[in-house]
């Protein structure tokens, strides 16, 4: 029997197999973070293609934390009917989605973030512009825009909830010694700088109750000088059992490794499952569900990482933005997704949001061989 379409569950959340779909930027709220009935079309389209769990695009838990325009909020409960209304399109397909719930820190693109703020002063960052370090008070407040935010999505009949602690936003900031340079009790030695997500995590734990899932995605390492490395990034995930996670989906890279988490080029086959070795380093340090991303194309590499133990669980990107309905076409036989990993997802024009633009594309034919670390 395929582990890839055998049922699961994350928590008390069943769930009917073994693909996630990862959270992608979908660019379909409007300016002030309302979603448009254009996302809520997305996500039932993919949860009419059979995937197990939908992780929403990253929405902004207060204004400050906007991380690009047409970025998805859920900074305010007059957005809870709203947002209730992506639930309800997933559930009427039969399927189940988790809000991803981030603050973009200093690594903002939005005009509408007049000073960007984040662990420590910084005079240039990507994507262009200065930060400044947060008080105490704000570090409070911000925990606390975590927690409302997670309680709004079990408002909105979210089945479970995300963290962004990856890819150099706020809380992947405060845990990495390149953006965090305190000399508090929010920086300095893991300890303290892996205070926040602890915080973060309780908090929201606190807001949603013991019974919905509280899942995390972690970047295992920053891949950039004086960053997060593996070792920490292991050590981060041995910690999350205590503050209440009850699955990790694993990641890295940051804004100055732009393209480092979303390589091109990927061939079926070759340089599939690109973030498996660091799983590898980080699987022994927890008990918790790994949910793994990154490059997966075909299903033998899907399922040879599921039987391996690597992971419990296939995320991906882009080949859903290729095709929707993915689960149900690799149910049926075909062996890998079309994705030709080029990354024109993005939109050309205000309103469009993300889709594929490479259909018709021929990519690199080669037989699903099993990619061994």
């Amino acid at each position: 029997m395929s582990m890839l379409f055998s049922p699961a569950s994350v928590g008390s959340l069943a769930l009917r197999n073994r693909l996630v779909r990862s959270a992608t930027a979908e660019m379909l709220a409007d300016d002030t973070g309302r979603p448009t009935e254009k996302l809520a079309d997305l996500y039932r389209e993919l949860a009419r293609g059979g995937v197990g769990l939908i992780v929403s695009g990253h929405m902004f838990v207060h204004p400050g934390g906007k991380a690009h325009p047409q970025m998805t909020g859920i900074h305010d409960d007059d957005l809870i009917p709203d947002l209730q209304r992506l639930a309800d399109a997933v559930h009427l397909e039969g399927g189940r989605i988790a809000a991803q719930i981030n603050h973009a820190g200093r690594q903002t693109r939005s005009d509408d973030v007049e000073q960007p703020i984040g662990p420590s002063d910084e005079q240039v960052v990507p994507p262009g512009r200065g930060a400044r370090a947060m008080t105490l008070d704000e570090i409070e407040a911000t925990i606390d825009s975590y927690a409302q935010a997670a309680r709004r999505a079990v408002e909105a009949r979210f089945d479970a909830v995300q963290i962004h602690a990856a890819h150099g936003y706020l809380v992947s900031q405060f845990l990495s010694p390149l953006a965090n340079r305190r000399n508090d009790e929010w920086g300095g030695n893991l300890e303290n700088r892996t205070r926040f997500l602890d915080s973060v995590a309780r908090a929201c734990r606190e807001a949603i109750g013991p019974n919905v899932p509280l899942l995390i995605k972690l970047g295992l390492r920053d891949e950039a000088p004086n960053g997060l490395d593996i070792e920490e990034g292991a050590d981060v995930v041995s910690r999350l059992a205590g503050f209440g996670i009850d699955a990790v989906e694993l990641s890295g890279g940051v804004a100055e490794t732009a393209g480092f988490n979303i390589l091109s080029g990927i061939e079926i086959g070759i340089g599939e499952a690109y973030f498996r070795p660091w799983a590898k380093r980080a699987q022994p340090a927890t008990d918790l569900p790994v949910i793994l991303v990154g490059g997966f194309r075909s299903a033998a590499v899907m399922e040879e990482v599921l039987e391996s133990g690597d992971a419990q669980f296939i995320s991906m990107c882009r080949p859903f933005i290729c095709e929707p309905d993915l689960p149900d076409r690799l149910a049926a036989g075909q062996p890998a997704a079309s994705c030709v990993s080029k990354n024109r997802c993005w939109p050309r024009r205000r309103g469009e949001g993300i889709s594929c633009k490479c259909r018709g594309v021929d990519r690199p034919q080669q037989s699903p061989s099993v990619v061994r670390p």
